[in-house]
């Protein structure tokens, strides 16, 4: 009987922040799947071992979940004053699609780290000629929302560090501390109006047959996402993953949710394209702090934080927080008025701790509004996070897989 012999891809299996996916290099990929397509997303989804109707992705290298079947593909930049161009690929589980429509803020971190481990970037560049130690500053051409993301690098001894003692609730082993400033983050999505506030409001009424007419604050920074009220959908803003991903109804209530709200945003015409673009936008609930228990055990205070967000990605309750979704957290609470912000005690803000499932998070966010059309502007989102390569070599995939 013939066969096809698989073939291998260098590739590189990297850790960012609280999600981890497959890293290459354009160069590195097949001449088919260097340009956007059919056999690129062919690749992508053989390597990560999609569609998987079992939805455990056991033949490929996805961890089943939305934070581990993600890929990255990196370029020297072809944009002026950028180092590297960055384009992120959510890989759906069990659907035969990448969504290619967002950033993924989480792996965001790891960019800067692998854009020089790599070869794409030389630390003499970032450093200064003979210069081994000291902050990198790499800059990031985001190609999915076309934005500037600025990492700063840790180097020792002329390499990436990537272990330390910075901490990050929902990463069990500390690491070395990579901040991260998203520029300009309010995205300009296509069919999205160019605007931080697509409707036109800081809160409008949703209505979502079958759930109701919701409060929500719908905003496009860092990734679009749809803020709604814990109290107003049953729910404290404390809850854990199992509470809501075990509950068929509460999902299936949530993507309603979503795709109204994407219809509002202007993401998609109808509600029956929002199957088809589960990366975005997102959907979350907030509420005032409160004391709970995390999922690792950890007692987590109200007096420790400014307010509690829960977020779901690709159809489930993240187990942490998207990168991306923590810069629409920051920036929305940054702008009084938004149910982020109220949440979060109101008034003007700089920067919010934030509880999720794994813990807390603090984000920050300079933001302004225009003195005379009142639209709210914001300069760029911070925080921190941290990344470790887990493996490198080559990825092996059939050779007819796309």
């Amino acid at each position: 009987m013939s066969h096809v012999p698989q073939i291998k891809v260098p590739a590189t299996y990297i850790r960012g922040g609280t999600s981890k996916g497959v890293f290459f290099r354009l160069q590195d990929l097949p001449v088919s799947a260097q340009v956007p397509g059919a056999a690129r997303d062919a690749l992508l989804m053989r390597v990560i071992g999609s569609p998987d109707p079992y939805g455990k992705q056991i033949d490929g290298m996805g961890g089943a979940t939305s934070s581990t079947s993600k890929t990255v593909i990196l370029a020297k930049s072809s944009k002026p004053d950028h180092d590297v161009d960055y384009l992120f690929g959510q890989v759906s589980i069990d659907k035969a699609f990448v969504d290619w429509s967002g950033n993924c803020g989480n792996l965001s971190a790891a960019v800067g780290s692998f854009a020089i481990s790599s070869g794409l970037v030389a630390v003499s560049s970032l450093l200064g000629e003979g210069v081994q130690n000291g902050v990198a500053t790499v800059r990031i051409w985001q190609a999915n929302i076309a934005k500037t993301i600025i990492a700063h690098v840790p180097v020792t001894n002329g390499e990436v560090q990537e272990t330390g003692d910075f901490e990050l609730d929902g990463v069990t082993f500390p690491a070395a501390e990579v901040q991260l400033e998203f520029m300009n983050p309010a995205a300009e999505e296509e069919g999205g109006g160019g605007a931080m506030f697509p409707t036109g409001n800081l809160v409008d009424d949703l209505e979502v047959p079958g759930v109701g007419t919701l409060k929500a604050t719908m905003i496009n920074a860092g990734i679009p996402t749809i803020f709604v009220n814990a109290e107003d959908i049953g729910y404290t803003g404390a809850e854990l993953q199992d509470v809501i991903n075990g509950d068929a109804a509460a999902l299936a209530r949530f993507e309603t949710i979503r795709a109204y709200g994407a219809v509002r945003m202007g993401l998609i015409k109808h509600i029956d394209e929002a199957a088809s673009r589960q990366h975005t936008p997102k959907v979350a609930f907030v509420a005032k702090p409160a004391d709970y228990v995390s999922s690792s055990g950890k007692e987590v205070s109200a007096a420790d934080i400014d307010l509690l967000v829960r977020a779901l990605s690709m159809g489930k309750l993240h187990h942490a927080m998207m990168g991306t979704a923590a810069v629409a957290i920051g920036t929305a609470a940054a702008i009084p008025g938004t149910l982020v912000n109220l949440a979060a005690g109101g008034g003007v803000r700089t920067a919010v701790r934030f509880g999720h499932p794994s813990g807390t998070l603090r984000v920050g966010a300079e933001a302004s509004q225009d003195a005379d059309s009142g639209a709210w502007g914001v300069t760029k989102a911070i925080m921190s996070r941290s990344a470790r390569v887990l493996m490198e070599g080559w990825v092996r995939v059939p050779g007819d897989s796309f």
